[in-house]
C-alpha cells in the first residue's frame, strides 16, 4: 500500500465531506472486514478488521459470543419446537413466555460460527464469562477478488454517506432557532429549496412571507425552524414568517441586543404587513428604542429591507400594564388606560386618534393585544360610560356564573354524601350481623354446657 497516497486520499476526503479522519478510517476497516468475509469467510461469521494508517498493516479477527448450557436450546427442546411448528401450534419459545424462569434468559440455537461454549472459550481467555465477546485471530490476507473489492467499495460509500448525514444533522441541530443564509436552488409547488451549505433547506409555503416571490440564485436569510432526521437524511425546515425571525435579525443588526444590554421582551407579527416589537434596557443610560432604531434609522432600515418593506413598530416595555398597553397602541396617542378584571383593558383615545389606534381592519389593536397578552377595548371618551357599564355587567354575569358553579358543586357533593349514607348503614348492618354470627357459636356452646350440667344434677338426684 502506498501510504503517502493513502494518507493524502483520507485527508482530501475528510476536507471535502467535512468528516473526521477517524470516521473515514473506521469506514475502511468495515469495508476490509466485509471484503475478507466475502472472499474467505462464511455467511454467518462476524469478522472485524483493524487498520494501522502509519504502517498500512491490517489485522483480522472473528468475534464469537461465549455461551453456556442455559443460554442455548437443547436437542430435546429443538425437537419439540419442530413438532410444534409442524402441527401449527405455538412455538416452544412462545409457550415459555409466561414462565418467569424462561423469560430471564432468551435462549438461542447454537451456531458454531457465532457462538463458542464456555469450556472452549476458557482455552482462549481464562477470564471469559457467559455473554462476553471473544476475539479469535484470523490469517492475514492481501489478495481479494473483484467481487470482494466491489463489496468493499460499496461499504465505504455507504458508511461515508451515513457519517456525513450524522454530521449534518448534528451541526444543524445546534443551529435550531438561529438565522442562516442560503441561495434559492429551485421552486416546486410554491415550496422553495435553498442551498444552505452542506445540505438543502426547505421553505414551505406556510412559512413564506405573503407577497414575497423567490427566484433561483436569490440569496436570502431564513430562520431554522426545526431539524428532523429521516431515512433519507436530515431535513432542515426554514421559515421567514416566524415572529422570532424578526428578533434574530435585530440581534444581528443591533450590538446591544446581541450583548444582552437590550432585551426583546415580546414580539407580535403579521408576516408581510406589520410587526410590533417590545424592547427593554437592562443598563442605565441606554435607550432601548434608540439602540434598535440606530443612527438615522440605519439599523431598523436594514431589518425592513430584509423583510421586503414590512412595517416595524418598536415600543418600550414596561412592568406597568397600563403604560405597556398605551405604548403598544402607538403611534396613536392614548388618553387613559383602565385595567379591568379577567385580563381586560379599556383604552380611551381622542376621536381623531380612534382610527389610528384601531388600525386598518383592526390590525393595530390586534397586534397590541398579541404583544401585551391583554384583551384591549379601544373607546372614545363619549363611549366610555357605555363601555364601563358593559364591563360592569360582564363582571356581574361572571360573578353570578361563579356562584352558580359553586352551588352546583355543593349539590354534587351533597348527592355523593346521600349515596354514601345507605352504604354506611348497610356496612353497619353487616357489621352487626357479623357480630351476631360471631356470638352465635358461643351461645350454642353455653346452651350445651347448661344442658350437661342439668343432666348431671338429675342423675345425682336419682341415685
Amino acid at each position: 500500500m502506498d501510504l503517502k497516497s493513502f494518507a493524502s486520499a483520507v485527508n482530501q476526503l475528510s476536507q471535502e465531506k467535512g468528516l473526521a479522519a477517524e470516521k473515514i478510517i473506521e469506514s475502511i476497516e468495515t469495508a476490509l472486514a466485509a471484503a475478507y468475509k466475502k472472499e474467505y469467510g462464511e455467511k454467518s461469521q462476524v469478522i472485524k478488521a483493524k487498520l494501522d494508517p502509519k504502517t498500512g498493516h491490517a489485522d483480522f479477527w472473528q468475534v464469537k459470543i461465549v455461551m453456556d448450557e442455559t443460554m442455548i436450546f437443547s436437542e430435546e427442546e429443538l425437537e419439540q419446537m419442530k413438532i410444534a411448528a409442524s402441527a401449527e401450534e405455538p412455538s416452544f419459545a412462545k409457550a415459555t413466555e409466561g414462565d418467569p424462569g424462561a423469560a430471564e434468559t432468551e435462549k438461542v440455537k447454537f451456531n458454531m460460527e457465532k457462538h463458542i461454549m464456555i469450556e472452549d472459550a476458557k482455552l482462549e481467555d481464562p477470564d471469559a464469562k457467559p455473554g462476553d465477546e471473544i476475539k479469535i485471530p484470523l490469517i492475514e490476507k492481501h489478495d481479494f477478488g473483484r467481487i470482494a473489492a466491489q463489496t468493499a467499495k460499496q461499504v465505504i460509500i455507504q458508511k461515508i454517506r451515513e457519517a456525513e448525514k450524522e454530521t449534518i444533522f448534528a451541526d444543524f441541530k445546534l443551529k435550531e432557532g438561529e438565522i442562516i443564509s442560503g441561495i434559492v436552488q429551485r421552486i416546486e409547488n410554491r415550496t422553495a429549496f435553498m442551498d444552505i451549505g452542506k445540505t438543502t433547506g426547505v421553505l414551505n409555503r406556510e412559512e413564506q412571507v405573503p407577497g414575497e416571490f423567490y427566484r433561483p440564485a436569490q440569496r436570502l436569510k431564513a430562520f431554522v425552524l426545526k431539524v428532523e432526521q429521516t431515512s433519507k437524511g436530515p431535513i432542515i425546515f426554514l421559515s421567514r414568517a416566524y415572529p422570532k425571525f424578526v428578533s434574530k435579525l435585530f440581534e444581528l443588526e443591533v450590538p446591544e441586543i446581541g450583548a444582552g444590554q437590550v432585551l426583546v421582551k415580546s414580539i407580535a407579527r403579521e408576516a408581510g404587513s406589520r410587526t410590533k416589537i417590545a424592547v427593554f434596557s437592562t443598563m442605565e443610560g441606554i435607550d432601548p428604542i434608540g439602540a434598535a432604531v440606530g443612527q438615522r434609522g440605519t439599523r431598523v432600515s436594514a431589518v425592513i429591507n430584509e423583510l421586503g418593506g414590512e412595517k416595524i413598530d418598536i415600543i418600550e416595555y414596561s412592568e406597568d400594564p397600563a403604560k405597556y398597553i398605551a405604548n403598544a397602541l402607538s403611534p396613536a396617542k392614548i388618553m387613559e388606560v383602565r385595567v379591568l378584571p379577567k385580563n381586560k383593558a379599556l383604552a380611551v383615545v381622542p376621536n381623531d386618534q380612534l382610527s389610528l389606534a384601531i388600525g386598518k381592519d383592526g390590525q393595530n389593536v390586534r397586534l397590541a393585544a398579541k404583544l401585551t397578552g391583554w384583551k384591549i377595548d379601544v373607546r372614545s371618551p363619549e363611549n366610555l360610560g357605555e363601555a364601563l357599564a358593559q364591563a360592569e355587567d360582564d363582571a356581574q354575569e361572571a360573578a353570578a356564573a361563579a356562584v352558580k358553579n359553586d352551588e352546583a358543586v355543593e349539590k354534587e357533593v351533597a348527592a355523593v354524601e346521600t349515596v354514601k349514607e345507605p352504604e354506611k348503614n348497610q356496612e353497619a348492618k353487616k357489621t352487626d350481623a357479623e357480630e351476631i354470627d360471631e356470638k352465635a357459636p358461643k351461645a350454642k356452646k353455653a346452651k350445651k354446657a347448661v344442658k350437661k350440667a342439668t343432666a348431671k344434677k338429675e342423675k345425682t338426684k336419682k341415685v
